[in-house]
C-alpha cells in the first residue's frame, strides 16, 4: 500500500508588510479546490519568536521526532542516524553552521551563509582550524556540507537552538541560547571572532574577493535515543521560504503560482480521483493540517456553498 502523499508548503504566508501586499491580489485557483475536498486537522498554534517554525514542527511531527519541546527538535542527531544507522544512539548533536556576523550601530545581522560560498575544501580547511577550539570543551566536529557540519558533545544535550531559518538577516541577540546552559558556545563565540578577524584564512579570502568568515550557529541540537519508525519525508518544496527570507516578494509570488499550478495541482488531480492527501500550510507563527475524510451529505452540501479558501485561512498561519 503505498503512503498518503503529504503536501507540505513552508511560508505559505507571512505577517510581513510586504508579503501582505502580495497575498491582495493573488489568485490561487489550485489550493481552493483542494481545500475544498479536504477536512481540517487542526492548528498548530504558534509565536514568530518560537526557536522553531512551524514547517520544522510540522515535518519533525510526520517524521515521528519530538516536536513538543521548543528548539529542541534533535535535527542533527536525526541526520547522523540516517547516515550510520548502527552508530550510538545515546550522543548529543548539534550542526554547526559557518557563517558571517555583520555588526551594524546597535545590531548583528546573521548573513545568509550561501553568500559566503564555501568550497569543501575551504570549509574543511576551516574545521580543522576551529576543531581544537571546540574539542577544548568536549566538542568534536565532523564535516558534512561546506556551510553544514556536524557536532556532538553534553553541551547539545536539552539544549533550545534556533533554526536557522529564523536568525536569517536578523539580530543574533534574540536567538541566542540560554547563556548559562551553553556557556561554552557563548564562549567559542567570542573566541572564533577574534581568531578569524586576522586569520590567513580570511585574508586569503579576501584576496578573492569573498566575505570573511568571523562567527558559526549552532542548531538542531538534542539526543534520539531511540530511531523513530521510518516515514517517507513529505514533498516540501522551499521556494517560497527561499523568497521570503530575501524578502523577494515579487519572487514569491511567483514560487507561489508555480506551487498552485504544479503540485498543488497534482494533488487536487490525486484527490478528485479518490485519493488520500494531506496538506499543511506553514506561516512564520503556526501551520495547518488538512487530510481527506468521508465526509457526511450534510457536510458535502456545505462544502459547496461554503467552501474553505486560502484566503480565509491564511491570516492563521
Amino acid at each position: 500500500m503505498s503512503p498518503t502523499p503529504h503536501l507540505l508548503i513552508p511560508l505559505a504566508a507571512s505577517t510581513a508588510e510586504g508579503c501582505r501586499q502580495a497575498l491582495q491580489d493573488l489568485a490561487l485557483p489550485q489550493i481552493d479546490r483542494l481545500l475544498a475536498r479536504l477536512t481540517p486537522a487542526g492548528l498548530d498554534a504558534g509565536s514568530e519568536t518560537d526557536f522553531s517554525p512551524p514547517h520544522e514542527r510540522a515535518l519533525a511531527r510526520h517524521l515521528g521526532l519530538p516536536a513538543g519541546q521548543e528548539g529542541r527538535i534533535p535535527w542533527a542527531a536525526w541526520h547522523r542516524q540516517q547516515m550510520q544507522p548502527q552508530a550510538a544512539q545515546d550522543a548529543a548533536w548539534a550542526f554547526i553552521t559557518p557563517c558571517q556576523w555583520q555588526a551594524g550601530a546597535n545590531h548583528v545581522l546573521l548573513a545568509d551563509p550561501a553568500l559566503l560560498r564555501l568550497t569543501e575544501a575551504d570549509s574543511r580547511a576551516l574545521l580543522e582550524i576551529l576543531a581544537p577550539w571546540f574539542a577544548e570543551d568536549g566538542i568534536t566536529l565532523i564535516y558534512d556540507q561546506p556551510t553544514r557540519w556536524l557536532a556532538r558533545g553534553a553541551v547539545f544535550d536539552g539544549l533550545a537552538t534556533a533554526s536557522l531559518a529564523r536568525v536569517l538577516q536578523r539580530d543574533v541577540s534574540a536567538w541566542l541560547p540560554d547563556k548559562l546552559q551553553a556557556r561554552a558556545l557563548h564562549r567559542l563565540h567570542s573566541e572564533m571572532q577574534m581568531l578569524l578577524y586576522t586569520h590567513p584564512f580570511n585574508d586569503a579570502r579576501a584576496a578573492q574577493g569573498l566575505p570573511p568568515v568571523n562567527a558559526f550557529w549552532a542548531h538542531g541540537a538534542g539526543a534520539l535515543p531511540r530511531l523513530p519508525e521510518y516515514m517517507q519525508a513529505p514533498e516540501m518544496p522551499t521556494t517560497l521560504l527561499d523568497a521570503a527570507l530575501r524578502e523577494d516578494w515579487a519572487a514569491w509570488v511567483a514560487a507561489w503560482k508555480a506551487l498552485d499550478a504544479g503540485p498543488v495541482a497534482r494533488l487536487a488531480g490525486h484527490v478528485a480521483d479518490g485519493g488520500s492527501a494531506r496538506l499543511t500550510l506553514c506561516g512564520e507563527r503556526s501551520a495547518m493540517t488538512w487530510y481527506t475524510a468521508r465526509r457526511s451529505l450534510g457536510q458535502r452540501i456545505q462544502g459547496l456553498f461554503r467552501p474553505q479558501r486560502f484566503a480565509s485561512v491564511r491570516e492563521q498561519l
